[in-house]
């Protein structure tokens, strides 16, 4: 008997989006995106392979987009082998429970962020105070934590990824207490999710028109700024060749070491707020 799952009481629609909404992008021949509304998610595998993951869950209401993207590039008899999460923030599982039911897949997560998948914590409030107007709109962002009960498992300790062989995964507190990035070193790409992200996420008008710009992670739902630092340098080390986040476009070549060098070294002026409750 399947387990009840349930989101929070709080989630909703959102009526935000960009001009990248629904678009898909090739980013390399074994990853694709999806923008959703505001927000990417991640097809990871081959077309014509079995063994693919979706990363992240889109926005409130997305499932049927997902799924029929999902349905173009892999057929539809094909479903992905799992779910992995980099966080759990409403933005990336808001379509969880609709993907679970539909596919009857596994969900992979960080062991910190069971918690918020587990019905048991919600996440801190959103600080609107970090400036910009999708900031003051971020109160009305949901934040209770949604439940996916026994559908969730945790990511191998050793840093693997199930069915991904040639991937690992990344702790990247910061954002969150359980986010994680994920790493391909065959191919230096990397799947940042909010760790950091390529457009100023607190701009509404960067947002809508996604304006590619290297920034920190989402002011207004980050809490650690001091782990967030951390991660960001520890992302820098491992010298990716691509890097998509969730929030932006693609990122390559010399613009992404350039600019990951320089959020590193400029990070207090280019990602921290000059106020907020949680600096």
């Amino acid at each position: 008997m399947e387990t009840e799952m349930s989101y929070g009481s709080d989630y909703h629609f959102l009526p935000v989006t960009s001009l990248k909404s629904g678009v898909a992008h090739e980013v390399l021949p074994n990853i694709q995106s999806l923008t959703v509304q505001i927000v990417n998610v991640y097809f990871v595998g081959v077309p014509g392979e079995e063994n693919w993951v979706l990363v992240d869950a889109g926005m409130p209401g997305s499932a049927e987009s997902i799924i029929n993207a999902a349905e173009r590039r892999f057929g539809q008899k094909n479903s992905p082998k799992a779910i992995v999460l980099t966080h759990g923030h409403f933005d990336h599982v808001g379509s969880i429970i609709e993907l679970i039911r539909y596919w009857k897949v596994p969900v992979y997560a960080h062991e910190a962020e069971f918690p918020y998948l587990t019905g048991k914590e919600a996440y801190l409030p959103a600080d609107p105070s970090v400036g910009g107007i999708v900031a003051r709109m971020s109160p009305w962002f949901p934040n209770e934590a949604i439940d996916i009960g026994s559908h969730l498992e945790s990511l191998p300790s050793d840093g693997s990824i199930p069915y991904l062989p040639d991937w690992r995964w990344i702790h990247t507190e910061g954002h969150t207490r359980g986010h994680v990035s994920l790493f391909q070193d065959s191919t230096r790409a990397l799947i940042a999710g909010d760790a950091f992200v390529t457009v100023k996420q607190e701009s509404i008008y960067k947002v809508f028109m996604q304006e590619l710009e290297i920034s920190g992670p989402p002011k207004y739902f980050t809490t650690d700024w001091t782990a967030a630092r951390e991660s960001v340098a520890k992302l820098e080390a491992l010298n990716p060749r691509i890097a998509v986040t969730g929030h932006g476009l693609a990122m390559e070549g010399e613009l992404l070491s350039s600019s990951l060098r320089r959020l590193v070294s400029q990070f207090d002026q280019i990602a921290l707020p000059d106020q907020g409750r949680y600096q």
